[in-house]
């Protein structure tokens, strides 16, 4: 298994980015969109799981607008005013269309690396919002997008997810946390309309007790059980959908 740092270039500056190989070959890729603590060792690690799975992965920062930061301790930075008021400001200040700009240079970024098979998306949280735009605005190259505890997948927003439904053509998966205030059963069955009426092959599926952020290791909230439930999901998901 291996890691390497690399810069890519994008339309607003250059965001850095982890590239994992487990030296098998492979011609699959996937870009797992992190959560709003940024790039760190506990992505790193499911970077890894994916590439052993047999993908090349590329883990982009989409902070990178906001220049250093962090690391965060994720147990506490959302009790902290100081580092929630930062993060939830680097957040806001990275639009949904600034990432949506970044999925063309990721995509690019990842067949130089020697990704010349199918490319799949995986998010977690803010990241699992943003594959679902992705799927969207990249539908003629992304073959798969699954969306982990995902928030705000089908709000009222004008550049909400749900809305790009048509433009989608690979496959989707969305995890959804059951205990999720930013993402309400009346928005599952938003998100399930507009999936189902655009014709794309989905699948919703509710993870009952589990709270936002239960899939990624070093969250407060996580939740072995359902993580390895989420991983055996993703597993076949992308097994199916990238070869």
């Amino acid at each position: 298994m291996s890691k390497r740092d690399i810069a890519i270039k994008t339309a607003d500056g250059t965001a850095k980015a982890g590239v994992f190989k487990s030296g098998s070959g492979a011609t699959a890729g996937v870009v797992l969109y992190m959560d709003a603590f940024g790039p760190r060792p506990a992505l790193d690690g499911m970077a890894e799981r994916l590439a052993a799975l047999g993908y090349l992965v590329l883990v982009p920062d989409l902070f990178y607008r906001s220049g250093a930061y962090g690391p965060f301790d994720t147990k506490t930075a959302f009790t902290n005013p100081d580092t929630r008021a930062q993060i939830m400001g680097m957040m806001q200040g990275t639009t949904q269309a600034m990432t949506e700009r970044d999925g063309a240079a990721f995509i690019d970024a990842l067949t130089k690396e020697g990704a010349s098979g199918k490319i799949g998306f995986v998010g977690y949280c803010m990241g699992g919002t943003r594959v679902m735009t992705a799927a969207g605005a990249y539908g003629e190259r992304i073959a798969a997008a699954a969306s982990i505890h995902g928030g705000n997948l089908a709000s009222d927003a004008p550049d909400s997810p749900h809305l790009k439904a048509p433009s989608i053509k690979g496959r989707v998966y969305v995890g959804v946390a059951g205990v999720d205030q930013s993402f309400p059963p009346e928005q599952s069955a938003k998100l399930d309309l507009a999936l189902r009426t655009a014709g794309v092959d989905y699948a919703i599926e509710n993870y009952v007790g589990m709270a936002h952020g239960w899939a990624v290791p070093d969250h407060g909230v996580y939740n072995a059980t359902g993580a390895e439930r989420h991983w055996k999901r993703l597993t076949a998901f992308f097994d199916e959908a990238l070869h």
